[in-house]
């Protein structure tokens, strides 16, 4: 049987499931944080320690302007109403991406959403967030100052936004097989599984299910 130590999460098709019940796409996003809300709650009965979701990429800023300033004051709500149920919950947060390009209000609560949080242990939970892999990969090789002596796999990892163990499970729901340029480097040796299910109605079961198929996988890592 496997170990599970991270599973990451593409949370593809919240707009078309609004659009599809004739609303809109902004009720299909609220429909999905109610999914990642429970997403968090069945990880922590299934004792996965990290968590991760691509919240909002680098390329999404060429969505209309309505929507993105929904999206950001949809996450800048929820923490401010879910903090106290967070630390409650032994939940630490994690940002990644380049966080500067963001509204003011919605930085300053996941900043301090990142520090009320940092000392809890029993769920990791990331959020990528303007989040490119591209740029990360070159963000991680700045730090290293072109100094060709210190630019090898595990100083790049090291300087990566977040120096976690690496998603043992890609999940992508949405019926789209692509990783949309998400944890290109973390996810060599990813186990992938893509769903047609949009991700409003991803549920508990289907993340057992998956977890199910995984712990069966033989996994070799280029060995026998």
């Amino acid at each position: 049987m496997n170990n599970l130590n991270h599973i990451a999460f593409i949370m593809d098709g919240n707009g078309r499931w609004g659009l599809k019940r004739n609303k809109s796409r902004n009720h299909g996003h609220l429909e999905g944080v109610k999914t990642v809300k429970k997403i968090v709650e069945a990880s922590i009965f299934l004792k996965v320690p990290i968590i991760t979701f691509y919240v909002f990429s680098s390329e999404n800023w060429k969505r209309p302007k309505s929507e993105i300033n929904y999206l950001f004051n949809l996450i800048k709500i929820y923490f401010k109403k879910e903090i106290n149920s967070i630390i409650k919950n032994n939940i630490k947060i994690n940002i990644l991406g380049r966080l500067k390009s963001l509204p003011p209000e919605t930085r300053k609560t996941l900043t301090s959403t990142v520090k009320k949080t940092k000392k809890n242990k029993k769920l990791t939970v990331n959020l990528a967030i303007n989040y490119g892999s591209r740029n990360e990969i070159i963000d991680s090789v700045k730090k290293l100052n072109l100094n060709s002596k210190k630019i090898n796999e595990l100083n790049i990892k090291r300087n990566l936004y977040l120096d976690l163990p690496f998603p043992d499970i890609l999940i992508r729901t949405g019926g789209q097989k692509r990783l949309s340029n998400f944890m290109l480097w973390q996810l060599a040796y990813t186990e992938f599984f893509f769903l047609d299910k949009l991700w409003p109605d991803f549920s508990k079961n289907d993340l057992k299910k998956i977890i199910k198929k995984y712990q069966n996988i033989k996994r070799n890592f280029g060995g026998i």
